[in-house]
């Protein structure tokens, strides 16, 4: 091996090596996130390399690598590029051609009989061409700026937007200026830079009046402490429709076969949660979650998570009277709390409005003019516009000529394939990372291929998911201030979709410092902690790390960084990612907080806390049975910062256990018996919509458009709702009519409706630590809660006999039964033989009194 080593060519200040008489030099530029280079090739009519290739050479200048390859007789090879962690760039899977001499590979541009990009050139004096056909449209308060792609010798880098004395920034040709005074005159102008710092003439002036401020929305979250609460979660477009003014069935409405139904996938609304906020009360519910809210734009997008304006509340979602704030005012006033879903990690396939929207490739022939709308100066996309074919205004994103600066190679030349109408599709036609269609310092410019790799984090997940280089600053300020505006309007709490996929140093040097500093200013740092943030971090295993990675386990998120890293946020990622994987599982820190020390609380040690709970993603997993739920759950509970905070629940929109496609349909005596480990254990419950009543029990969750809604996990769930009803308090209704009465009567939701009333009346089940030692018994555990006057000691066991060694003596009353135990010898057995049966036991003390029998008896609790 060191002998064919020494014969590569040696390589000196980025002059090309001396070549063998058939040979070709390749300089790669590689994505910033990659340490190392390989190339993968083969000689026209020889072998591959073995896998990943042959080590790359870092160039005399920054981000290039080369390599010298002797082709024999070869005229010519066939090449790909790895990072040696199985990322790879393969030509979006065509392979790079490359012939002889020195050729450079940059952003999939192949350029032959190049010299070396790393020889000084000459200077670059040439200034770019001025910026032409500049626009501005005021929306209230913002001013949205565009115009033509300046021209330059080398390549244009940016933009100077001058507004008065106030000089602009941008990267693209667009720009989104907001926070301006209302009704006010402005006049811009915009001039080209290139990286030589040549500036262009300026483009012509605009001027555009603002328009009347945007009310200040002002709310105040509710406060508390989450433990306390159970959540109910939602697909608010899915779940009652309020207001079937704002329904819209989109592209798809007849393809997914939802017309047929009478179903458009955007269906429920903010009214119709405000309109069942007592049903869900009723329930027993303290805290509703709900899908994203921001404005969204794909071809099926009414979950939320294909984000186009962040700063903007959907209005497919929205109603006179029935706004965010509206609901979240609503909500409050009924003391419920709202966890609104967030995502970080990536935009629509079409961008994000104020960041960045690509220019794709449409020509409106004979066969797209139906998709591509004309263009119309200052046309903005608005869902609720849609033609006849579902698809709302979309000028703004397209060009058949390439625009200035294009780096998308083939801008508009057929790729060969045709769409399932069989129109001919181009090359450039739909968003994608490898078509460097995206800005790289905006966007991620790959796949993920290792889901346990660093590209999991640094990758794109699907083509409507467009990667944000969430290490990049300008991206970071866009994701902090938009979010801050959910944070005012008096939201409770974040849910963090795809946490997994941004760095943990990331969020840990930036998001999260960021909410907790924005928090503080608002409500103070005591209230300011109660704002409950649970992370979706989607380890799909069955053991406590995921797959020996630790990068990629949920526990993981929870804590803060131990190690001091880069100031850059890329290179931090890099050697965060490097230095915890070598670390590996035996090295990770350790935590107490979720347990007794044997009878005893206490209090729990959260300095090293990142700030981020997240989805007990280990349990999900196995709650097809919900005594493997409960043995797995606690196994992981030592690498948790604090898994009393855990988010606990046996499936949602996504999966069932085991990552099961299909609603979780163990039967009802099952779901009661998960429920009444739920409520019981660690964590806070959570049920996704309809589970009360087994709805669509064993139906696939989601098939994107290629099934109707109705057939899937994500339902409409109204029809069960219709009718009315009141609650008298939590787990307590007043009144009900109609199909919601129906419901409600149902065995598992009156099972539901007492096990929150056993929850809220016992602190140890809500806040408590707990622990297994000298307790016998399948699921059986105590638990005890101290805090200022308050202490709480309960046993609870579920299903099954119990025996409680070593246990205060005292007399104990049982919330289910009111039965009454006095131990003198510190020893308690509990006999029980019914599935989703429970039996808690609350210590009676002075000043804090067992609650006694907790509501009536039901079909499962007796």
């Amino acid at each position: 091996m060191l002998a064919a080593l020494c014969v590569i060519p040696l390589l000196v200040l980025g002059a090309p090596a001396a070549r063998a008489a058939n040979s070709v030099t390749v300089y790669y530029r590689a994505p910033s996130s990659w340490a190392t280079v390989n190339i993968h090739y083969a000689p026209t009519g020889g072998a591959w390399t073995t896998v990943p290739g042959v080590a790359m050479t870092a160039s005399g200048c920054t981000g290039w690598y080369q390599r010298t390859v002797d082709l024999g007789t070869a005229a010519g090879m066939q090449a790909v590029f790895t990072n040696g962690s199985g990322t790879w760039d393969n030509n979006s899977g065509k392979n790079y051609a490359l012939g002889t001499g020195v050729t450079t590979v940059n952003a999939g541009v192949v350029t032959a009989n190049a010299t070396s990009p790393c020889v000084t050139a000459p200077a670059d004096t040439t200034a770019p061409s001025a910026p032409a056909g500049l626009t501005a449209t005021a929306r209230n308060t913002t001013v949205s700026l565009t115009w033509t792609a300046s021209t330059d010798d080398v390549a244009v880098a940016g933009y100077q937007i001058v507004r008065g004395g106030t000089v602009l920034t941008s990267s693209t040709n667009a720009y989104t200026d907001r926070g301006l005074a209302a009704k006010t005159a402005y006049s811009y102008t915009v001039k080209a830079v290139d990286a030589a710092g040549n500036v262009s003439a300026a483009s012509s002036a605009v001027s555009v009046t603002t328009g009347d401020a945007v009310p200040v929305t002002q709310g105040e979250m509710l406060g508390g402490d989450p433990r306390k609460d159970s959540i109910y979660f939602v697909l608010t477009a899915r779940f009652y429709d309020g207001n079937t003014a704002n329904d819209r069935g989109g592209s798809q409405h007849v393809a997914s076969g939802n017309a047929a139904n009478g179903d458009p996938m955007f269906r429920g609304d903010f009214q119709g949660l405000v309109d069942k906020l007592d049903y869900i009360k009723g329930l027993g519910f303290s805290a509703i979650w709900i899908t994203p809210v921001v404005l969204n734009r794909s071809d099926y997008d009414y979950h939320g998570y294909h984000g186009w304006d962040f700063y903007r509340v959907d209005p497919r979602l929205e109603s006179a009277g029935a706004s965010y704030q509206d609901l979240i005012n609503s909500a409050h006033a009924k003391g419920l709390k709202i966890y609104q879903d967030v995502v970080y990690n990536h935009s629509s396939r079409w961008g994000a409005n104020g960041l960045f929207t690509p220019t794709v490739y449409g020509v409106r022939d004979s066969q797209w003019s139906w998709f591509y709308s004309e263009k119309v100066p200052g046309g903005q996309y608005d869902p609720l516009e849609e033609n006849a074919k579902g698809y709302p205004y979309n000028g703004d994103l397209w060009s058949s000529t390439a625009p200035a600066g294009n780096t998308c190679p083939n801008y508009g030349t057929p790729t060969g394939g045709k769409s399932r109408e069989g129109y001919t599709l181009y090359h450039c036609q739909w968003p994608s990372p490898t078509a460097k269609m995206f800005p790289s310092d905006l966007y991620h410019q790959c796949w993920i291929g290792n889901w346990e790799g660093e590209d999991a984090r640094s990758c794109w997940l699907h083509e409507d998911l467009a990667d944000f280089d969430t290490e990049n600053a300008t991206v970071q300020k866009y994701l902090i201030d938009a979010y801050n505006r959910y944070i005012d309007m008096g939201v409770d709490g974040f849910r963090i979709d795809t946490a997994v996929h941004v760095p943990r140093v990331t969020w840990n040097r930036r998001f999260l410092p960021a909410l907790h500093d924005h928090l503080v200013q608002k409500y103070g740092a005591a209230k300011a902690a109660d704002f409950y943030v649970f992370g979706e971090v989607a380890a799909f295993v069955n053991d406590k790390w995921n797959r020996g990675s630790v990068n990629h386990s949920a526990q993981f998120y929870t804590w803060t960084e131990r190690e001091t890293y880069s100031g850059n946020d890329v290179t931090a990622a890099l050697e965060q990612f490097t230095h915890e994987n070598n670390l590996g599982t035996g090295n990770q820190p350790a935590s107490t907080n979720a347990f007794l020390s044997g009878n005893t609380y206490h209090a729990p040690d959260h300095s090293q806390f990142s700030g981020m709970n997240i989805i007990d993603m280990r349990m999900h997993m196995n709650f097809s049975d919900a005594q493997n739920a409960f043995s797995n759950g606690k196994d992981s509970d030592d690498s948790v910062n604090d898994a009393t905070y855990n988010v606990v629940y046996v499936d949602s929109h996504d999966y069932g256990p085991n990552k099961s496609s299909t609603r979780y349909s163990g039967g009802t005596d099952a779901w009661a018996e998960n429920m009444s480990l739920m409520w019981t254990f660690r964590g806070i419950p959570t049920l996704y919509y309809g589970s009360e009543i087994e709805f669509q029990a064993g139906k696939q969750i989601d098939c994107g458009p290629t099934c109707p809604l109705a057939t899937t996990g994500r339902a409409y769930f109204g029809d069960n709702l219709s009718g009315t009803v009141t609650a008298a308090d939590y787990g307590v209704v007043a009144a009900a009519s109609g199909n919601v009465a129906t419901t409600l009567s149902r065995p598992l939701v009156k099972h539901l409706q007492r096990l929150n009333l056993i929850r809220r009346a016992v602190p140890a089940l809500q806040m408590g630590q707990y622990s297994t030692d000298g307790v016998s018994g399948g699921m059986a555990y105590k638990r005890r809660y101290t805090s200022g006057g308050v202490d709480s000691f309960a046993l609870i066991t579920v299903s099954g006999s119990a025996t409680f060694s070593g246990i205060p003596n005292g007399t104990y009353v049982d919330a289910v039964t009111g039965d009454r135990k006095v131990v003198t010898g510190g020893s308690l057995a509990v006999p029980l033989n019914a599935k989703g049966n429970l039996r808690v036991y609350v210590l009676d003390q002075a000043g804090n009194p067992a609650p006694g029998k907790v509501g009536a008896d039901t079909t499962y609790l007796k």
